[in-house]
């Protein structure tokens, strides 16, 4: 019976610690799809699951531990900002400032609720696990790996944080949505009147695409260019067919036009009023039943040449006589602005004769197999880059210590920069979501685990004759205090609708379990905008700030 000796109880066998993960992560993840009240805690079970086998002495060498905690952490964080890397920058633009400013606002009183309750327990807490509390009060993961990362910079010898969070983490999941739910009853929010707010919403939907047939009518531009009537106009809009004396044909930049013509145009929907009046009426025309024989066809962009060119540079009129009427990214449609640029995984919608159409497919690849090959090369190079940048200490005036962004913040930055500026150094970023989700969950999975065993020796002792019910009250506090302010201006000040306040307070915190409870109140899509428009800047402040408190205080 040695060998199950070995494979129970041998920390430094191989056996053993793969036998070990495997069983927590399997454990965590099966009993965290259970739901209580409808909420379930998804993955972070495996972190419970962890702690009650480190409880039990189930253990591995602790180098081991660290190594297989850190690597996780990193794969997470990068596959994060790899996906919001091509919105982090425009999640700024408009409407969502303001949203990111609500956000920031939710962070800091975060950040100031934890201090306030750090001072006021007189050192009863230390700050190193009333920063663990505060990222289990906000249900962020990554943070706490920061702040792990951070504390190992200063070689802190105390107890494990993780043990704070795991404390603080149920109750925040609840806090979140009991929140959310303290909203709507303060303010008496209606929620089909906030329906019918949100249809009349003009919001983001202007900028997609907005496809309609128009007759010219305006005599003015009878006899002109179609490029003279764009600059005579000076919005952008692709035309795609034009009808001139029953006959259908794809117009290029020196195509008359002329009164009584019919055109299908498309432009954004802000520019299609103008449009209409500029050129004459808007009309109703079946195309598919005219006499020139035309396909409409996406075309998946595939071949790495083409990624980070423009749209303009490809020339599809002028050498295809083909036109682009709008790309479809990650599931949503942008306008074909010539300065659009092309990515790897775009599929972008061509309308022209069957032999032409086919010649654009051969240009841009179309090949869905090359995508299903994951592009390892861009993500080691970038995890590389990470790694390095995060390694950089860098000094600030008043802190003891120089700052590094660490293993978490220097892959998250360079995964955020790769993701919407790689295609400059000729690096594909596109990733299936499948395999996205897959490297992040293993990432993730393998941190909690770690955590788990690594804190569950103590875990028990620390809820039962230590801190565990102060460590519990302070969290729920850091959770429910700053969303109840900033619910409050955004609901009274801002005017923000209700939906997209559910899906700012969720992605504020980084927290899925939240988000699927909006997603049930709502068929709008609402609360998926608002989280993922605070989602990437949340994340990365997240991750941030706890490194810079303890590297600060500390």
């Amino acid at each position: 019976m040695d060998w199950l000796q070995s494979l129970l109880w041998d920390p430094s066998s191989v056996a053993h610690i793969v036998f070990l993960y495997a069983f927590v992560v399997a454990a965590g993840v099966y009993l965290g799809k259970i739901k209580i009240f409808g909420v379930s805690l998804g993955v972070t079970f495996v972190l419970f699951a962890g702690i009650l086998m480190g409880h039990f002495g189930f253990t591995a060498d602790t180098h081991i531990l660290h190594f297989i905690r850190e690597f996780g952490l990193i794969l997470f964080v990068f596959c994060i900002g790899l996906q919001v890397g091509p919105s982090f920058f425009s999640s700024f633009k408009k409407g969502g400032m303001t949203l990111n400013l609500l956000a920031v606002g939710i962070v800091v009183l975060n950040i100031a609720v934890a201090l306030g309750l750090y001072y006021l327990w007189n050192g009863r807490v230390e700050l190193p696990m009333m920063v663990g509390i505060l990222y289990g009060a906000v249900t962020n993961t990554p943070g706490l790996g920061a702040a792990n990362e951070a504390l190992n910079q200063l070689s802190y010898n105390g107890p494990q944080i993780a043990l704070g969070y795991a404390c603080a983490y149920p109750l925040g999941v609840v806090g979140i949505i009991g929140s959310i739910i303290a909203i709507r009853y303060i303010f008496r929010i209606n929620l089909n009147k906030e329906e019918e707010s949100l249809k009349t919403q003009n919001g983001d939907a202007h900028h997609k695409p907005h496809m309609m047939s128009l007759e010219v009518r305006n005599e003015s531009i009878s006899g002109k260019t179609l490029i003279e009537i764009k600059n005579f106009l000076g919005r952008p809009f692709v035309c795609s067919r034009i009808r001139h004396e029953g006959h259908v044909s794809i117009p290029n930049h020196e195509t008359l036009f002329y009164v009584g013509d019919q055109l299908f145009i498309v432009c954004s929907e802000e520019d299609a009023a103008a449009i209409t009046v500029f050129i004459g009426k808007e009309v109703e025309l079946d195309w598919e039943k005219q006499d020139l024989p035309m396909v409409s066809r996406r075309i998946l962009v595939t071949k790495p040449e083409i990624n980070g060119k423009t749209l303009g540079s490809m020339h599809f009129r002028s050498l295809y006589g083909v036109n682009v009427t709008r790309v479809n990214r990650s599931g949503m449609d942008l306008f074909a602005d010539p300065n659009l640029i092309l990515q790897v995984g775009d599929r972008v919608m061509i309308v022209g004769q069957q032999d032409a159409v086919e010649r654009v497919a051969n240009a841009l690849g179309n090949q869905l197999k090359r995508l299903d090959t994951p592009n390892i090369i861009t993500i080691f190079v970038g995890i590389f880059l990470g790694i390095l940048l995060g390694s950089l200490p860098i000094a600030f005036p008043g802190m003891p210590t120089p700052l590094k962004l660490g293993l978490a913040g220097g892959p998250l930055v360079v995964a955020i920069l790769i993701g919407r500026f790689g295609h400059k150094l000729h690096l594909v970023t596109y990733t299936t979501m499948s395999a996205n989700l897959m490297l992040r969950e293993i990432g993730i999975v393998l941190f909690l685990a770690s955590v788990g065993i690594d804190a569950g020796a103590n875990f028990v002792q620390t809820v039962v004759e230590g801190d565990g019910l102060l460590y519990v009250g302070s969290g729920f506090l850091i959770t429910v205090i700053p969303l109840l302010i900033i619910g409050t201006i955004a609901r009274l000040y801002y005017k923000v609708n209700y939906f997209t306040l559910m899906g700012l307070i969720a992605g504020s915190n980084t927290d899925p379990p939240a988000l699927a409870y909006s997603n049930q109140v709502t068929s709008s899509d609402a609360p998926a905008v608002g989280y993922s428009t605070v989602y990437p800047l949340s994340m990365f402040l997240r991750i941030l700030t706890g490194q810079m408190i303890l590297l600060a205080m500390m």
